[in-house]
Formats: structure tokens, C-alpha cells, sequence
């Protein structure tokens, strides 16, 4: 069987970000450069460092299978330069099979993760507005997913499992492989629990993350793009950040927006050359002057935050202004036109790139920091709740019907046609509830 149909049996998408289904990645015949983000995008972040450390093996063999696939030129894994040991492991690797994967080290910067930084950084183009890094010759992919890709063409095993951190105010901060499907108040518990009453849960990064309720635990599940739990106290900053309302934010815009355009100016899609400029977007929200032209420039957002989070003087939130109008555009239909003309990144953005350790204190973050774990706890589960969408496209479509035994691995939902990816028994057992999760209990 072809590699890239090994990876679409097995429902491969990506790892650390939305879940773009992989296989349609990589269905490109040729291109200048395949590079992997080992960069981790979100501060606090572990497992990528986890994954090259101990799967380098792997991850050299599969990217050479991949670079062989799709005729890559250059192959290149980049991360951070502080990643002493996952380099020398890496670099350890690359040597006894003589393979012509290269190391990038990059600066501790944020977002150093986000695929775009990443092409910049590596090849010096910057990707189109509106478009992808294939239209600038280069494929991206994450270190969790090679991982994944690695196990579908080598073994034979699709998607069921899921390596995560749990850490900020718990017992015991902990990596944990989990079956997919695995509620998110047993990871929980295996972290020796929350050492504060009342808390809540960021699912992802500090900046980027989904904020929940704790009660919400026992209904929120590990899906194949969850990689961490951060506990934080109910009282932090960075709760009252994200809770509030549109109308409120766009109200402290009208009365606090002083247009220094700090949040333009330390924008990272702006410095790579791309036209976003959140201080217009501000002033034409706040002033009701409406001009599509500027507004739209709202969908070339990365929403990594560095607008309201580190750049603004004022603590207004831009970000959170951008994601709004995005979802009134969508609504609409509305596509921002991408543009190929080629864009030159700004002569400044290497003295405006945001240092991880000051972002980390100002968002109030510095304790949680430490995490000295270094293995991970595989952790089992009577009984799985797996949703039948974990990636960008259609929601696969069940296989399977209540009272059906189930083998581990076993397909249960698939997506024949289009964007999608299909999904598979995380466990052996019955199927006992089928709905936009499939329920399975052993």
C-alpha cells in the first residue's frame, strides 16, 4: 500500500494544531523543503521535547521516507537552540544513519511554533496572505504527527493514543500517554490532582488554549490534538482576560485605544510582511467607521495573542476583536482574496520578537514553568468517548452500532471523500452510545 493511503487508513492529521488530515498534506509531488516544527508554538508546552528525545529514531526515518515521497530538497527539523538535549539526541541520529535531515535552532521567541515564523525563519520567504506554505515550495509538519506517520506506515496502527502534559497547579506534573477518548478528569487525577479548590483548565497552550470550567472535566475528552491540562486558579489574570464579552472589549476600545500601534508593530504576521494591522482594525471597530478593506484584514490573524497579552498598554484585545470579526466573515462567506505577490518581511522583526520569559511573567505564568518530569505515565481506561470530528473537514460518519464488540484499533467511523479523517476504537470493548461521539466501554 502507497505511504501517503497508509496515513489516510490510519487517520493521521496534525498533531499540535487544528488537525489538518495529513494525507492530503503530504499529496504533493515535489517540493523545495519539508520542514518539522519541533518549536512548540505555546510556552509551557512539553511533549515535542518529549517526542525528540525519545522517539529520534522514528522521526529521522519517517522524514526520510517523506522527503523521498515528496521529493523534498531540503529536509529540516527546527527548534529552539535552548533544546540542548533533544539536539544532541537528534544530532545523534542523523549521524548513524547517515541521513541528510538538518537541525535549525531557532531564537526562544513566541510564536517560534506558528508553521509561517517557521518558514520565514528557515527559507526567508514569507507565506501569502490568505495562503499556505505549499505555495511557497514547503510542506510543514509537527514532530507529534511524524510520530503518528512513523506508526501507520511501519506498524500498521492508526491514530488511538495521545501523549499530553498535565502541570500548572497540580500534585504531581506529569506526561501521560492516554488512550483517545479518555476524559480529561482522569489525566487529572493522574497528576495527583488540583492542589487549589477553585480552578480552572486551559486545554492547549497559555495563549492560545480553550479555557473550561472544572466541572466540565468529566464531559471534555483527549482528542488527537490535545497536548496539555494547565490547572490555574479561578482568580488568575488570564481568566478574567478571556471572559470578556464583545461588547464590553469593543467599549474599552472606544475609551482607551490611544493607536500607538504597539499591537501592529509586534504582530507576527505583520513582521514576516503579511497586511495586518490590528490598530486600523481597532479604530475602525471603535469608531463604527466599518471599512471592509481594513476589516477584513481581521482573517489573517494567527490569534496568538501577543496584541493584547504583552504588546498593549492600554490592555484592550485586539485578538479577541479579530475572532469575532472572523466568525461574522465566515458566516457571511466571506474568503479574504489571497494575494501571490511576493511579500519582503519587515527590516525590524528581529529586534521586535517577543521573549518567551518575559511573556511567560507577564501573563502571570513564571511558577508553572519547572516541569522535571521526563517520562511518560501510560494510563488505561475502562471506558472511551470518542468524537467523530478531531479535524478540520466533515466529521467521519460511524461504522459501527450499539452492541458491537470492538477490537483495539478497530475502524468506527470514516470519511470515504473530501477533508476528513477517520477514527478508530482507542480500546477493545462494546459499543454501548453512538452519536457525534462513540461510546465504548470494556
Amino acid at each position: 500500500m502507497d505511504i501517503i493511503q497508509k496515513i489516510r487508513e490510519a487517520g493521521v492529521v496534525g498533531a499540535g494544531g487544528a488537525g489538518f488530515p495529513t494525507h492530503i498534506k503530504f499529496s504533493v509531488e515535489k517540493v523545495d523543503y519539508l520542514l518539522v516544527n519541533g518549536a512548540e508554538c505555546e510556552p509551557l508546552l512539553q511533549i515535542d521535547k518529549y517526542l525528540m528525545r525519545e522517539k529520534a529514531k522514528e522521526i529521522i526515518k519517517v522524514l526520510e521516507l517523506l522527503g523521498e515521497k515528496i521529493k523534498a530538497g531540503e529536509i529540516h527539523i527546527a527548534l529552539k537552540g535552548k533544546y540542548k538535549s533533544e539536539i544532541i539526541q537528534l544530532e545523534k541520529v542523523i549521524k548513524e544513519l547517515n541521513s541528510r535531515v538538518k537541525i535549525f535552532k531557532m531564537e526562544t521567541y513566541y510564536p517560534a511554533g506558528d508553521e509561517q515564523q517557521i518558514v520565514f525563519e528557515v527559507t526567508g520567504r514569507t507565506v501569502p496572505e490568505a495562503g499556505i506554505p505549499l505555495d511557497v515550495g514547503v510542506v510543514v509538519t509537527n514532530v507529534g504527527t511524524l510520530v503518528n506517520i512513523y506508526e501507520a506506515i511501519v506498524d500498521d496502527k492508526p491514530v488511538i493514543d495521545k501523549y499530553l502534559s498535565v502541570h500548572g497547579e497540580v500534585k504531581n506534573p506529569i506526561i501521560l500517554k492516554t488512550p483517545i477518548g479518555i476524559t480529561l478528569k482522569k489525566c487529572l487525577d493522574a497528576a495527583g490532582g488540583a492542589i487549589i479548590p477553585d480552578y480552572k483548565v486551559i486545554i492547549g497552550g497559555p495563549m492560545m488554549g480553550r479555557m473550561v470550567e472544572k466541572e466540565a472535566l468529566e464531559r471534555e475528552v483527549v482528542t488527537k490534538t490535545t497536548g496539555a491540562i494547565i490547572v490555574i486558579p479561578e482568580d488568575h489574570y488570564m481568566v478574567h482576560r478571556n471572559e470578556k464579552s464583545v461588547k464590553h472589549i469593543i467599549n474599552e476600545a472606544k475609551s482607551s485605544c490611544i493607536q500607538c500601534r504597539m499591537c501592529t508593530d509586534l504582530c507576527p504576521r505583520y513582521l514576516i510582511g503579511q497586511k495586518l494591522e490590528p490598530h486600523r482594525i481597532m479604530r475602525s471597530v471603535s469608531m463604527l467607521e466599518n471599512d471592509v478593506d481594513i476589516l477584513k484584514e481581521a482573517m489573517l490573524c494567527c490569534e496568538c495573542g501577543i496584541c493584547e497579552l504583552f504588546a498593549c498598554p492600554m490592555q484592550i484585545s485586539p485578538r479577541l476583536v479579530n475572532i469575532h470579526l472572523k466568525g461574522i466573515f465566515r458566516e457571511n462567506n466571506f474568503r479574504f482574496e489571497k494575494n501571490d505577490k511576493e511579500l519582503v518581511g519587515n527590516p525590524m522583526r528581529e529586534y521586535r520578537k517577543v521573549p518567551t520569559n518575559r511573556l511567560i511573567s507577564r501573563i502571570g505564568m513564571n511558577k508553572y514553568m519547572e516541569f522535571s518530569e521526563t517520562e511518560a505515565v501510560v494510563l488505561d481506561s475502562k471506558e472511551v468517548f470518542i468524537p467523530l470530528r478531531q479535524h478540520i473537514g466533515a466529521p467521519a460518519k460511524p461504522v459501527v452500532a450499539i452492541g458491537d464488540s470492538i477490537k483495539c484499533g478497530q475502524l468506527i467511523g470514516e470519511v470515504k471523500e473530501g477533508l476528513g479523517a477517520n477514527i478508530h476504537s482507542s480500546i477493545a470493548g462494546v459499543v454501548v452510545e453512538v452519536g457525534n461521539s462513540i461510546t465504548i466501554k470494556k
